[in-house]
């Protein structure tokens, strides 16, 4: 690795005149202060740049190069780059929403009531693999995995017993759901109603960004344009039906997690977001009816400036999208509204307890670049999914930040910063130029099928990996001051007995149901998926009360759209 020079740089600045005041106290800095420094002790060997290898400059002042809005603007304004609300956190604090799910649905159950003893704010249910990729808990392909990442819920009936006492009506809930989102979002819809809370006091998110499953995370069902139809779909019928509702939530957290750096990953994300609203606009919606409850969801990584960049880059990008490509004229249209999720990624196996640190370094940097809401990892997710105590000091973590650190009292406190405001504008450029390759190819999913995603991620990944088994990259207790010590972290284990139960309960709810009213169903849903004109999300619900399984109906969906192989990408 090439050290870096010793001599004073130019540090990037425009040519201008030496009459400059500000250029010209740099420049007797530079001789008269930094050179005599330097000459007596160099600067560490080392590539001065942010994780996602943009370049530092060693001083940034008034005259550094900007490339975007010169600016910077004030909060609830835009292009919003200093938060969507004028009083940020001085008039609410952020939602503090722990990702919770494993088991039975009365195992998550009891984990929901115990967060919410303990002042979480709001339910993020995580589902597992069997039911993330629509697969029943009896059925072959889902042995060993049943309630073994998350929660497994095949029926309308298990989401009852998942919600069994949660006050829908006052509690919001995040699902992080995708391919199978229109049938597990029916099934909350459906257990609402039950317990006699109407849709319009429903208020919550589906995930549903199917389009970041074929770029990153792999969790498909059926070939990338009937599953973006799918998720048109829900976005007309929560248009129409569920005013709290965000239906969908646009996601980069596992881009990053598959590797991306961060520019990708606010690229990927926002490209994703335009790929949506020009479905949902294609379709006849007028866009100030349904943007406003777009959402978006971000990971925050140990690079605390560049993920603050980001994030305030984000809202500017997604402004100027909203009000200059779609002209959109409401301006809760032009919000980008996010939540974040500290980098499940940078958790360590070796020394665990050392990801509280990281953890709340990337918390706070989520906090100083606005989020809405907030998940923090817990310090043994490497190891298994989270106990109660490990579960309990992420949630207090957040809580020390929001009472005790001050960072919650003014609004974007890094603004006018001269590198974060650098740094916001270069994120910016470089997000632009990702944008332009992918209009030119024909958009998101021409690039899916092309391999463009997959392939910047992999090269991302790739190059961090490298620097990581050279050292370039130092991962504390990792590659750097590693200890020979076991580790002693209190297991949580999940038995098998998550399985056999859910495989009792569809055997019973197989031979109760009507079965000549579950078969007109099903043939409802395969109807509703021949025909492009019409939105599916009632057929979906009418199978549900005919007490379809998950995996039944995806199995409906797939006789009409087919299943999904990916090619292969190097």
């Amino acid at each position: 690795m090439a050290a870096r020079s010793s001599a004073p740089p130019s540090h990037g600045e425009p040519p201008r005149s030496s009459r400059d005041p500000v250029i010209a106290a740099t420049r007797r800095w530079e001789t008269e202060v930094l050179a005599p420094q330097l000459a007596k002790s160099p600067e560490r060997k080392d590539r001065f740049r942010t994780l996602g290898d943009i370049p530092v400059e060693r001083l940034y002042t008034p005259r550094s190069p900007r490339s975007g809005s010169k600016e910077i603007g004030h909060p609830g304004q835009y292009p919003f780059t200093r938060g969507v609300h004028p009083t940020m956190y001085r008039g609410r604090l952020w939602s503090m929403r722990m990702f919770s799910g494993f088991g039975s649905p009365e195992d998550t159950n009891r984990r929901f009531h115990y967060l919410l003893k303990h002042g979480e704010s709001g339910l993020s249910i995580a589902f597992d693999d069997p039911t993330l990729y629509g697969i029943d808990a009896d059925d072959p392909e889902a042995l060993g995995e049943v309630g073994k990442c998350g929660v497994n819920v095949g029926s309308l009936d298990d989401m009852r017993r998942l919600l069994a006492g949660i006050p829908l009506a006052e509690v919001t809930t995040s699902m992080t759901i995708n391919a199978p989102a229109n049938i597990v979002w029916g099934m909350y819809l459906l257990a609402g109603e039950a317990g006699r809370v109407p849709w319009s006091r429903l208020g919550g998110t589906t995930q549903n960004d199917i389009l970041k499953e074929y770029i990153a995370q792999k969790e498909f069902l059926y070939p990338p344009r009937p599953a973006l139809r799918l998720v048109t779909d829900t976005i007309e019928f929560a248009t129409r039906h569920t005013p709290r509702w965000n239906p969908v939530s646009i996601s980069g957290y596992h881009i990053r997690e598959a590797g991306s750096t961060a520019v990708q990953e606010l690229a990927f994300t926002l490209a994703d977001g335009r790929a949506y609203v020009r479905a949902a606009v294609d379709r006849g919606l007028d866009v100030d009816d349904f943007a406003p409850r777009l959402s978006f969801f971000f990971n925050s990584h140990n690079d605390f400036f560049e993920e603050i960049a980001k994030f305030r880059a984000a809202r500017r990008v997604w402004a100027r999208v909203m009000r200059d490509e779609f002209g959109a004229k409401n301006e809760r249209s032009l919000w980008l509204r996010f939540h974040t999720q500290t980098a499940g990624c940078s958790c360590t196996a070796q020394q665990p307890e050392l990801n509280v640190v990281r953890t709340t370094v990337q918390a706070l940097a989520g906090v100083l670049g606005g989020t809405q809401s907030l998940h923090t990892n817990s310090y043994d997710e490497a190891l298994q999914l989270p106990s109660e105590d490990a579960v309990r000091i992420a949630l207090r973590t957040q809580q020390i930040l929001a009472y005790e650190s001050g960072v919650a009292e003014s609004v974007d406190p890094f603004a006018g910063s001269y590198f974060v405001e650098w740094l916001t504008d270069a994120m910016e450029e470089r997000t632009q130029k990702y944008f332009d390759a992918i209009d030119q190819m024909g958009g998101v999913i021409a690039g899916i099928e092309r391999g463009f995603f997959q392939r910047e991620i992999q090269e991302a990944s790739f190059r961090y990996q490298r620097d990581v088994e050279s050292g370039a990259e130092k991962i504390v207790g990792v590659n750097a001051y590693a200890v020979d010590a076991p580790v002693r972290v209190p297991r949580l284990k999940i038995s098998e007995e998550a399985r056999r139960l859910q495989s009792r309960r569809l055997k019973e709810l197989r031979s109760r149901r009507d079965v000549t009213r579950h078969a007109a169903a099903l043939e409802r849903v395969r109807r509703a998926a021949e025909q492009e004109t019409v939105n599916t999300m009632p057929a979906v619900l009418d199978a549900l009360r005919a007490k379809a399984t998950l995996g039944e109906i995806v199995h409906a969906f797939q006789d009409v759209f087919g299943r999904y192989r990916e090619r292969s990408m190097y």
